[in-house]
């Protein structure tokens, strides 16, 4: 999402902008298809997923036309013809080689693949410069040629542990564990204020923010989302926080973050969920960590479990926080 999330088809480029008298009562799609280069199949698909506003609201029907002075809005996907090269110069911190998959420990401020803004030095391209043969994925069309190998991933501000495929086989199964929940994933997360349950469940569905589509929120009509949580600690200095445990049944979007913000507990320095500044961590970087990763082998009957402690910038916030 994040958390973990599988690779999300809409983390390209925005469209922003006001219509031109010239493209005045035109239809959305073809004006989307026109502005980006994309087909209308594309612009169309972009519009049904609800990542498109005219005047801060959602607009889904590729028939809609437009007026000159509106505002536009589009989250667009990457384009499709996007190949990531190797850089071997882009750090890798291997926690488990297989022949089929590598674990990898993801360092925070690392983006996983390219996207809007990230052409270049994404974790990806580190990986694809130790292990060429994943290229083979994505030369095959099993994946994305800009995510090739990636199974599932982690936000730019997340620490830890993710998994990515080196072969067909195990593309496929890692891929298919996924979807069918039997991947655990667990992740520790310092959250403001104190969670007054010892554990719980929050089953929320999240979808597009019909307010800012680079966002996600809780939407009725989103897609599942639940995540699990169990009070480790509660801190009261520098302030109320809560340190929890999450495991993911669903792997949405920026769903952990979502989902704690939702119950009034979000994460500590998640400036765009959260938005209050913790002086302790980077700009950019929230406290959230992929701690383990289980998943059963791709070719024979073993799981495979992966355990990582809380990494050096998050340990000294919690007491005894090299112990998680």
């Amino acid at each position: 999402m994040s958390g973990t999330e599988a690779p999300d088809a809409f983390d390209g480029a925005t469209l922003d902008l006001v219509v031109p008298s010239t493209l005045d009562g035109m239809r959305i799609d073809r004006v989307l298809s026109m502005l980006t280069g994309r087909s209308r199949a594309d612009a169309h698909d972009v519009l049904t997923s609800g990542a498109v506003q005219v005047n801060d609201v959602v607009v889904s029907k590729p028939s809609t036309s437009l007026a000159a002075g509106q505002h536009l809005v589009a989250l667009l996907p990457p384009a499709p013809s996007e190949q990531v090269s190797p850089e071997a110069a882009v750090p890798v911190d291997v926690a488990l080689d297989d022949d089929d998959f590598v674990v990898i420990n993801k360092a925070p401020g690392q983006v996983v693949h390219p996207g809007a803004g990230h052409a270049r030095g994404t974790l990806i391209a580190g990986v694809l410069a130790r292990y060429p043969e994943i290229r083979a994925l994505s030369d095959a069309g099993l994946c994305d040629p800009a995510r090739p190998g990636v199974v599932h991933r982690l936000d730019k501000g997340t620490s830890g542990l993710l998994v990515v495929a080196k072969t067909a086989d195990g593309f496929a199964s890692l891929s298919a564990q996924l979807a069918r929940r039997e991947m655990q994933r667990t992740y520790l997360a310092l959250v403001q204020g104190h969670v007054n349950e010892e554990r719980g469940v929050v089953d929320a569905p999240i979808g597009r923010s019909t307010r800012t589509p680079s966002m996600m929120a809780v939407r009725s009509d989103g897609r599942e989302a639940r995540t699990n949580y169990e009070v480790l600690a509660r801190l009261d200095a520098p302030s109320a926080t809560t340190l929890l445990r999450l495991n993911l049944e669903t792997g949405r979007t920026h769903q952990i973050r979502v989902h704690l913000a939702t119950i009034g507990h979000p994460v500590v320095n998640d400036l765009r969920y959260g938005h209050r500044r913790d002086p302790r961590l980077e700009d950019e970087r929230f406290f959230l960590h992929s701690s383990t990763l289980g998943f059963t082998h791709p070719r024979r009957d073993e799981w495979i479990h992966t355990r990582l402690s809380l990494p050096a910038d998050l340990a000294p916030l919690v007491p005894g926080g090299e112990e998680y």
